[in-house]
């Protein structure tokens, strides 16, 4: 089977397999989606999400959930409800495991850093970034020097990234607009690619209707909030932020509801409260937590039961709407009922509340916004000293401030907490 032969089980033809740069197959039997999901498992990028911050940061505690456990945990989620619903498997967790690899040191702190570093280059997203990794910074193809131009331009002879299908980067892309061009909300700050990407990105948005997600993106996404969601919760009920008791004051609710309209602007507190009752009402709702064997395996349950009354309400919703057949693609938007997404809501705005709005962990974000900051400064006024050899060849190669700008900020973009720190240390001095 080659590269643009569809999979006999699944709906997929060859303009979804499609590559920006053709390949041979190297080994017949396997499809695009596996060779998909093999070049992202393999990639550095995806490694150094195990010591970017998910909630707490990197050795602050015993057992912390990094970028990288969080990914793997929504492959995991994503896989099974995407196959559920008809969707090759492959694909959905190639996309669940590739949707953060952008994400900088720091978490969203170094994401916000980051963004007011860049603006004279047109600001950072994570998610453009992880649309940039996987179809430029990442080292894994190049694009021979002959190709046509048109067609590639600027790319010829330069990186391609992983060179992942088409298929596979669109169910990647969270959101499939560049910066001010939100369908409904064209102030918002979320978008998922820079306009120097655009030519890739019009490329593997082929076909699809402008600015909706595919398919499978919609089943990673939603694989993505039920991850962070309930794994957010459990590792603050054992870290011992989080007292299930404090739940029910009325006090708390009020300041918990605050958060949860982040997350569902259009709900009420009253919605919000049933929600949360609803869930406390459930025979696996944790009463307290003791650190004790019997303690930990009732969160285990409490985030699998979670997992599966997320996954499920999303699953039955979306085959009363469409039916039983294979869905992929554009034939089909994910399903979630609002109960459940509210559900969903309130467990992020606990996490919020309990875990990240700690004073300590206030603390710690303000020196973590220095270093960035800093490290931008001086990485842009030495360049390209300081920079490691890829992105000094990238500054060296800018055809303007901007790129060069770009060229610092991917330099950042790619370290963890521990060697941004390092390179702040080595310098800019101190201690941060």
């Amino acid at each position: 089977m080659n590269a643009t032969t569809p999979h006999a089980a699944f709906p997929y033809d060859p303009q979804a397999e499609a590559r920006w740069v053709p390949e041979p197959d190297k080994r017949p039997g396997r499809t695009a989606f596996q060779r998909d999901r093999a070049r992202v498992l393999h990639s550095a990028a995806l490694r150094r999400l195990a010591g970017t911050t998910q909630v707490v940061a990197p050795m602050r505690s015993d057992f912390p959930r990094t970028r990288l456990t969080h990914s793997l945990e929504c492959a995991q989620v994503g896989r099974e409800l995407g196959a559920a619903l008809g969707c090759d498997p492959d694909l959905v967790e190639t996309g669940c495991l590739a949707h953060d690899i952008g994400h900088p040191p720091f978490g969203h702190t170094g994401e916000e850093a980051l963004d007011q570093a860049a603006q004279a280059c047109g600001g950072f997203e994570g998610n453009a970034q992880s649309l940039r990794i996987l179809t430029r910074l990442e080292p894994k193809r190049f694009a021979p020097l002959d190709e046509e131009p048109v067609r590639l331009a600027p790319w010829p002879g330069r990186s391609v990234g992983l060179n992942l299908s088409r298929a596979a980067l669109d169910a990647a892309t969270k959101y499939p607009w560049a910066r001010g061009e939100h369908p409904t909300d064209p102030g918002s700050t979320k978008y998922g690619v820079y306009g120097d990407d655009l030519p890739v990105f019009r490329w593997l948005r082929t076909g699809a209707p402008d600015g909706r997600k595919c398919f499978e993106a919609t089943v990673m996404d939603w694989s993505d909030d039920v991850a962070y969601s309930t794994h957010d919760v459990e590792d603050g009920l054992q870290a011992g932020h989080i007292d299930p008791a404090a739940l029910r004051s009325a006090e708390e609710r009020a300041e918990l509801f605050k958060i949860a309209e982040r997350y569902a602007p259009d709900a009420s507190a009253e919605e919000f409260s049933q929600a949360l009752d609803g869930l406390q009402a459930q025979e696996w709702w944790p009463r307290g937590y003791d650190g004790t064997a019997r303690a930990r395996a009732g969160l285990k349950d409490l985030t699998s039961q979670l997992i599966g009354r997320f996954c499920l309400a999303a699953e039955q919703a979306t085959r009363a709407r469409y039916g039983p057949g294979r869905l992929s693609r554009y034939a089909a938007e994910l399903v979630v009922p609002r109960g459940v997404r509210l559900e969903c809501a309130v467990l992020k705005a606990v996490a919020v509340r309990y875990v990240m709005q700690r004073d300590e962990q206030a603390q710690l974000r303000s020196r973590q916004r220095i270093v960035i900051a800093e490290l931008a400064e001086v990485l842009l006024r030495d360049a390209p000293y300081g920079l490691d050899p890829v992105f000094a060849a990238l500054y060296e190669e800018a055809e303007d401030d901007r790129a060069a700008l770009r060229s610092v900020i991917d330099q950042i973009a790619t370290l963890t907490d521990a060697s941004a720190l390092a390179l702040h240390a080595r310098l800019v001095g101190g201690v941060a």
